[in-house]
């Protein structure tokens, strides 16, 4: 890790630390579980995780709104009994702002990383968290991060990368928002794939629903069946529809295609991302449809 990458850390767990302090949790021992998108802090001793967002405040104009947004879908789920990684019971969850960070507070759940999850459970896991969704009394922006971030992603990237490469990714997100519908659905988790899935104790529960969007289901499938965490046509089958299904399509490329921007932008960020940013932009360049992962 860089030097202005340890500093950015260094002051986004400050600004976590600070937070919880002032509601009576004291981190005497702030541990990073993961710097990626966004910044997880473990405050230990609490059993409690700070998210901060940071790649992701890149192309957010106000990222603690898809922080409350997020808080207030959790929270809905978890009081319906629904698999989920609730919000923090031992302070306000959020969000805070704090020295130009934004901060949400969630418990910690004691959780197997290694653990391998099956098809067979988490296609049914997305069937039940679709079901348990279709409940929540709110109406989340339609498909926001699929027609609106992109736009603000591509501005960041400009003249940063081959202007051949950025304008077919200009290109290619005009074509798909003439493509993708603009009502139907349901609340969605977003960004589901098995990675946001937790192997706990209790089972598997649902985790990070930064992205909860209006959208058809459809656009959760195209994620799970876009991982490669697992199988994912066999993980859609289980959940019960067709991953041959046409009308996945335009949700499989428009995913393609989110997945590579924030890549890009991670890492513009975060040096130590740049090859795998790179990787990503050729795959797309070659398959622009999503068809392969």
């Amino acid at each position: 890790m860089s030097a202005p990458e340890s500093r950015a850390v260094a002051a986004a767990v400050a600004a976590a630390v600070a937070v919880a302090g002032e509601h009576g949790v004291r981190a005497r021992e702030p541990v990073v579980l993961n710097d990626s998108f966004n910044l997880r802090v473990h405050l230990r001793p609490a059993p409690v995780v700070a998210r901060v967002p940071t790649v992701t405040a890149l192309g957010r104009e106000r990222p603690e709104e898809v922080l409350r947004r997020e808080l207030e879908v959790v929270a809905y789920l978890h009081g319906a009994g629904a698999p989920v990684v609730p919000p923090s019971g031992l302070l306000p969850p959020g969000p805070h702002l704090r020295d130009g960070f934004a901060v949400s507070f969630w418990e910690h759940v004691e959780h197997d990383p290694g653990r391998v999850i099956a098809p067979e459970e988490a296609g049914p896991a997305l069937a039940a968290l679709h079901a348990a969704l279709r409940g929540f009394p709110g109406e989340p922006p339609y498909l926001w991060p699929v027609l609106e971030e992109p736009a603000r992603l591509l501005g960041l990237l400009d003249g940063r990368i081959d202007p051949g490469a950025h304008s077919r990714l200009r290109d290619g997100f005009e074509e798909l928002s003439a493509r993708l519908p603009r009502r139907g659905g349901q609340a969605v988790h977003g960004d589901a794939h098995p990675g946001n899935l937790l192997a706990t104790p209790a089972g598997l529960l649902w985790n990070d629903f930064e992205e909860c969007m209006t959208a058809p289901v459809e656009w959760d499938l195209a994620v799970l069946l876009r991982t490669t965490r697992l199988d994912g046509p066999a993980a859609v089958r289980a959940y019960g529809a067709d991953p041959g299904d046409p009308g996945l399509a335009p949700f499989r490329a428009a995913r393609a295609l989110q997945g590579t921007l924030w890549l890009l932008v991670r890492g513009l960020r975060l040096p130590r991302y740049e090859a795998t940013a790179r990787r990503a932009l050729e795959v797309w360049l070659r398959d622009p449809g999503g068809a392969t992962r």
